[in-house]
């Protein structure tokens, strides 16, 4: 048997940051994952409202009009007061981390607008150091840069579309430079190559030499994966033109550093991270969950917990299934469902871009982020709910999905701080899983 002060459920951006904070507040934490989480899959830059449904300028003042049109959402339960105060907590996380001075910048007053790797401007509100020269809005002419063994990654395509939007010039070159001699170098292969000063003055010699008049460099995000400031500025010095990153498939090279420092400070106050646990069930007593069980490998574990954090995730993650017949469950605690489709009624649109009637499914919660009902009534009080697990939202669309995360993680914590006395105690190294 475990005691804990509070189990975290899940890996992703909202799981730890709620666990960090908690952590780091005094309360003994385990974060109980099946895997790493949505961190090493989407490019970790922080998209509060990108659209709603046109393009957003300024994010805090659209995301109170969508709380107010739409009490069900994520928002409106964590509001931009929460987004701001996680987008500083994540920055200062970042800035003293194994990784410093590598951090986030920007904020909610307003979005950058960022290429992606098809070459679409994508709005975000706070994004690392290292991708922000590539906000376009006001326009200029950008080197899109790539290598032929990076298959992911395709700089012709992406500078082409760049060149469609108003006021910017984009051209392609391909470096033929391979890590390590290696057939197939995916991005995490090339981000430690980048690691290495001598493959990065090759890379910087080659692009001095084919730049042009371009006045930025666009390069994939595998500028390093333990030195990316470092990597970073030194091509911008050696290049004499602002570089910055462009997220690409994963894995996310940038969602691996947010997850390798947030695990760090998890260590650091000896809290476990235990992956490949499968949570099936919780032990109540009332209101209260007591425990959560958990399949470990081939093991079963109970975790006894004062309080719990559901950050699974929606049906990307697993962390809301549909079965053979259709049916939507939560698959860790059992939690009520709402906006499923009834039988008989649509669950897709044809129109992939347009509104799915299953996308906003998910487990309601309170002001508290207590999960709820059909009728508005507590499930349990000491479960709070956060990160795309919530009902309400269509981050896909929206643009919003790390956003959410944040500010729900970040409230999830401060919520249980509030309420929770936990005692001080030394912080330990180790336990990590």
């Amino acid at each position: 048997m475990n005691r804990h002060d509070v189990v975290v459920v899940g890996a992703g951006l909202a799981g730890l940051t709620a666990a960090v904070r908690l952590a780091e507040a005094g309360a003994r934490v385990a974060v109980l994952a099946k895997g790493v989480g949505a961190t090493h899959l989407g490019p970790c830059t922080i998209d509060a409202l990108g659209y709603d449904p046109d393009p957003v300028e300024h994010p805090a003042e659209a995301m109170r009009r969508l709380a107010e049109a739409r009490p069900g959402h994520p928002y409106a339960l964590a509001g931009p007061d929460a987004l701001r105060a996680g987008i500083a907590w994540l920055a200062d996380t970042m800035a003293s981390g194994p990784l410093a001075p590598y951090t986030y910048t920007g904020g909610l007053e307003e979005n950058l607008r960022l290429p992606t790797a098809v070459g679409v401007l994508k709005p975000s509100a706070a994004v690392p150091v290292t991708m922000a020269g590539g906000d376009l809005r006001e326009g200029g002419s950008v080197c899109v840069a790539g290598f032929r063994r990076l298959k992911d990654f395709h700089p012709a395509l992406l500078a082409d579309n760049l060149a469609r939007h108003d006021g910017i010039e984009a051209h392609a070159m391909e470096l033929d430079l391979v890590p390590e001699g290696r057939a197939d170098a995916n991005a995490l292969a090339f981000a430690r190559a980048f690691d290495d000063p001598a493959f990065r003055s090759r890379v910087a010699a080659e692009l001095a030499r084919r730049l042009g008049r371009a006045d930025r460099v666009a390069l994939p995000a595998v500028l390093g994966i333990k030195r990316p400031h470092e990597v970073w500025r030194e091509l911008e010095a050696k290049v004499g033109r602002p570089v910055f990153e462009v997220p690409m498939l994963p894995p996310s090279v940038p969602g691996m550093r947010v997850f390798a420092t947030l695990r760090d400070r998890l260590r650091r106050a000896g809290a476990p991270v235990i992956l490949n646990a499968v949570v099936g069930g919780a032990e109540t007593d009332g209101d209260r969950v007591t425990a959560v069980r958990a399949r470990i490998g081939l093991r079963d574990a109970v975790h006894q917990a004062d309080w719990v954090v559901l950050a699974t995730g929606g049906f990307a993650s697993g962390g809301v299934a549909l079965d053979a017949r259709w049916a939507a469950s939560e698959v860790a605690l059992g939690l009520p469902l709402t906006g499923v489709p009834e039988p008989g009624e649509a669950r897709f649109g044809s129109d992939y871009f347009g509104p799915q009637p299953i996308a906003r499914a998910g487990v309601a919660a309170d002001a508290q982020l207590r999960p709820v009902d059909a009728s508005g009534t507590r499930v349990h009080e000491n479960v709070l709910v956060a990160g795309a697990t919530l009902a309400g939202a269509e981050p896909w669309r929206e643009k919003s999905g790390d956003g959410i995360s944040l500010a729900t993680g970040w409230r999830a914590a401060e919520l249980i701080i509030e309420q929770a006395s936990f005692g001080a105690r030394p912080a330990a190294v180790g336990g990590e899983v």
